[in-house]
């Protein structure tokens, strides 16, 4: 699997199940290591690298499945993955949580990104999905990474909140580079730069939307009919 990610761009992986996405996904963020190959960061080889060394170089992650910390408030959420970027400040316990005035600032800011400011003492557990969805990808951005991987973002969503996520993902394209595994081809096609699509582990073809949609390889191998009506 060769693949080349454009710094600031929105970057989307498909295939049918079993192709080996979220595989690739374990990889790029030191869940399994590879056999072989490399993986570069910015030309900074991270091959061999734990997956949290990779979260202090600018990788963070976002899961197929949320996982949140469902009894602490948003706001303690995302401050703990502010935290995260510099762990060793957990060691001070005599430090109120408040007195790390970074890592409250960047839960702040983010909080207003991902339009949860009001609900900022709420717990993550009792959010609507679409709600968790976004304090997720949230978390992941408050470690300040210069990549988001992100896996199926809008899984079990209704239509309101896919939208809002198409948002923001579009917006998160400006200052970060963000690659997502996604089904659903209406989003795919309407918000990514570059699309790869994969089969049995290896990639099939790679380009723009335009020229995804319409090459027969995809076509017969995994979009076939789904592509052929209009796309919002």
């Amino acid at each position: 699997m060769d693949l080349d990610i454009r710094r600031n761009s929105v970057h989307s992986i498909i295939g049918p199940n079993g192709a080996g996405k979220t595989t690739m996904f374990h990889a790029l963020t030191g869940r399994v290591m590879p056999s072989h190959g490399q993986i570069l960061l910015n030309g900074t080889d991270i091959t061999n690298l734990r997956d949290d060394e990779r979260v202090r170089q600018g990788i963070a992650r976002s899961f197929q499945v949320t996982s949140l910390f469902p009894t602490l408030s948003v706001s303690e959420n995302l401050r703990l993955a502010a935290q995260g970027k510099t762990p060793w400040q957990a060691l001070a316990p005599w430090r109120m949580a408040e007195a790390n005035r970074p890592a409250m600032a960047t839960a702040a800011e983010v909080m207003e990104r991902m339009n949860l400011t009001a609900v900022h003492n709420r717990p993550a557990g009792e959010l609507s999905h679409g709600q968790q969805r976004r304090l997720e990808v949230g978390m992941a951005m408050a470690a300040k990474p210069s990549v988001i991987l992100m896996d199926e973002p809008t899984s079990g969503m209704g239509v309101e909140d896919i939208e809002e996520m198409k948002r923001l993902i579009r917006d998160l394209g400006r200052d970060h580079t963000v690659l997502f595994i996604e089904h659903n081809m209406g989003i795919v096609m309407n918000i990514s730069d570059t699309i790869t699509v994969m089969r049995l582990g290896r990639k099939l073809t790679e380009g723009p939307p335009a020229a995804v949609r319409e090459n027969p390889d995809v076509q017969s191998a995994y979009l076939g009919s789904m592509i052929t009506g209009d796309i919002a």
